[in-house]
Order: C-alpha cells, then sequence, then structure tokens
C-alpha cells in the first residue's frame, strides 16, 4: 500500500491520477443536486435568522439551579400568550430568551416571571431590545458585503490570471459553496447570526485562496503546452488539479480541526454561542469549499476553454497523432 507521501509523489508526476475533468459531468451533476436540494430545503424548514436581523425582545437568567427551558416558555406566555418564543440554555445556568418585539409593561412582566419561574432574583435577569430597522440595516449591511466581496474576487482574478473565464469559475465555485453551506443551516435548523455571516465571508475568503492555488498550477501548466507538449488542455489542467491535491486535502484538514474543536467546546462545553455560530459555518464552508474547488471550479474552467478554436485544433492533432501511434505499433 502506498504512503501518502509516495500517492503525493504518483500524482504530482502523472503516474497516478483522479478523473476531475474527465468525469466532469458526473461532478456537475453531484454539484447540481446538492445545490438545487440546498436551495429547496428552506421551502420545507425555513432559514432561521437571529434576533440580531429579525429584531425582538431578549431576556437573560442567570443563576438558575434547573435550566428547565419549559419554565421560560410557561413564564412568557403567562404575561403574552401569543408570543413567539425561543429559548436557548447558555452554559450550566443561564437561559436566554427571545421573544418577539414587546411593550415596555410586558417586558416588565416578563422579567418578574422569569425571576419567579427559576427561583432567582429579579437583578438575575437581564433584559434587550433589538428594533426592526436595526435589524433590516443588518440585513443590507450583510448583502451589500456579500455583493462587494463578489464583485472584488471577479475582477481581481481577472486582473490576475488576465482571464474572465478563470473568474467565472470562481465565482460559481464559490456560490456554490456559499449555497450549500446556507442550505446545511436551514436543514439542521441552525441560527444565521452576524457571527454566522462573518464565518460565510471567512470560508468564501478560504475558498478563493484554495482556488487560487489549484488554478495558479492550472496556470502554469497550460502555459507549458505547446506543439511539443503530448497533453490536451483538459488533460494539462487535470494534472495540475491533482498535483495539488493532496495539499489541498492537508489544508483542509489542518483547518476543520481546529474549528471541529471549537465548535465542540463552544457548543456542548462553555455554551458560548458566538463561538458555535462562528466555527459552525467555518467548519462546514471548508469542507464545502474544498469539495468546490476540485470538483466544479477546475473542471468548469477547462470546460469554458477546450471550445477555443485554437485549443479545439491542437488537442485534436494530439489526439491523431496518438491514434497514429497506436496505429503505427
Amino acid at each position: 500500500m502506498r504512503s501518502m507521501g509516495q500517492l503525493g509523489n504518483d500524482l504530482y508526476t502523472g503516474k497516478a491520477s483522479f478523473p476531475f475533468v474527465g468525469r466532469r459531468r458526473l461532478w456537475f451533476l453531484i454539484a447540481a443536486i446538492l445545490v438545487i436540494a440546498a436551495a429547496l430545503v428552506p421551502l420545507f424548514r425555513p432559514i432561521q435568522f437571529s434576533i440580531e436581523f429579525t429584531g425582538g425582545s431578549q431576556f437573560t437568567v442567570n443563576s438558575v439551579a434547573a435550566p428547565d427551558q419549559q419554565l421560560a416558555t410557561d413564564a412568557v406566555r403567562s404575561v403574552v400568550p401569543d408570543a413567539t418564543t425561543k429559548v436557548v440554555v447558555i452554559g450550566e445556568d443561564a437561559v436566554r430568551v427571545q421573544t418577539d418585539q414587546l411593550t415596555a409593561d410586558d417586558s416588565s412582566e416578563v422579567s418578574d416571571a422569569l425571576a419567579t419561574a427559576y427561583d432567582v432574583p429579579l437583578a438575575e435577569v437581564s433584559y434587550s431590545f433589538i428594533g426592526p430597522s436595526w435589524g433590516a440595516d443588518v440585513t443590507r449591511q450583510s448583502l451589500w458585503g456579500l455583493a462587494i466581496f463578489l464583485a472584488l474576487t471577479f475582477a481581481i482574478l481577472a486582473l490576475y490570471f488576465r482571464t474572465w473565464k478563470m473568474s467565472v469559475s470562481a465565482i460559481i465555485g464559490l456560490v456554490d459553496v456559499l449555497v450549500i453551506t446556507v442550505g446545511v443551516y436551514a436543514l439542521f435548523g441552525f441560527e444565521i447570526s452576524p457571527a454566522a455571516v462573518i464565518g460565510f465571508l471567512t470560508i468564501l475568503s478560504y475558498a478563493l485562496y484554495d482556488t487560487t492555488v489549484v488554478f495558479d498550477k492550472i496556470r502554469e501548466n497550460t502555459s507549458e503546452d505547446g506543439e511539443v507538449s503530448g497533453r490536451t488542455f483538459g488533460e494539462s489542467v487535470n494534472l495540475a488539479v491533482n498535483q495539488t491535491l493532496i495539499r489541498s486535502i492537508n489544508t483542509t484538514v489542518v483547518a476543520i480541526l481546529p474549528t471541529g474543536a471549537i465548535l465542540f467546546i463552544g457548543a456542548l462545553w462553555l455554551g458560548a454561542e458566538t463561538l458555535t455560530d462562528l466555527s459552525l459555518s467555518i467548519f462546514v464552508g471548508t469542507i464545502v469549499a474544498a469539495y468546490s474547488t476540485l470538483f466544479v471550479a477546475a473542471p468548469l474552467y477547462s470546460l469554458f476553454r477546450e471550445n477555443e478554436p485554437t485549443l479545439k485544433e491542437r488537442d485534436a492533432r494530439i489526439v491523431a497523432a496518438r491514434e497514429l501511434a497506436v496505429t503505427s505499433a
């Protein structure tokens, strides 16, 4: 059995090869199924947005002896029967309660009810309010941040690689990462918060970095293709992806190990919600980004270029020469 080092060497020299380009129809089909499924998930399980986006009232009860979530729900509904309530246990002795926007009088009564329900002093119940206009501002700024990121990505890649086709391939790969990651959030009922949005932008940056490294190797290989080269354009692209495969795997593993640890500690041990939101988006997005770069962006770039008249003519000559060599042998 080959060691990882030997496998990496074989992939780099072309002795071993995975058909990223040769079986791209299969990879594109799988990618399309994943994207469509992720896009359809919110129709059955609506995306959960945090209070920062939707606005509302939030209560935090500290020094709780028994953090029973039902006590909080009953306490809120004893004051506002039709209120939509979300209760989360934070750590071992705190409970966070989020509701619709409440009046000042209702908020005061809910604070009293929560203090009574959990048998704690009223001073242990804190209250905050986020208005709908502030939530709308957060949403608008998040969308603007995403739009600016994608626009700058397209421009920078086009300038760096001197071809818009690489930019389009990279952007499609980034959108693929974003849609699938948001779909995972909706599927498992995870809440999208400002921390999660920061995580989304972080994994898009990671995906861009991974894609740039692979594309740089593709440019290096394809720039060497001339009349003396025995590789078609698609084969040169596939070789480049295989040459960077081990590096992509190692980078992904190194990235998901600490974020996975933060996710586990933040969610199950400390109850730190911000850590959970941030690490969850990075953990899921990093895995999806590695897949998207290898199976979507690189094969898509090859597809965009192969029909160019010059490359098409050159590839045809290479294939004809191979057939002639086989016939002669």
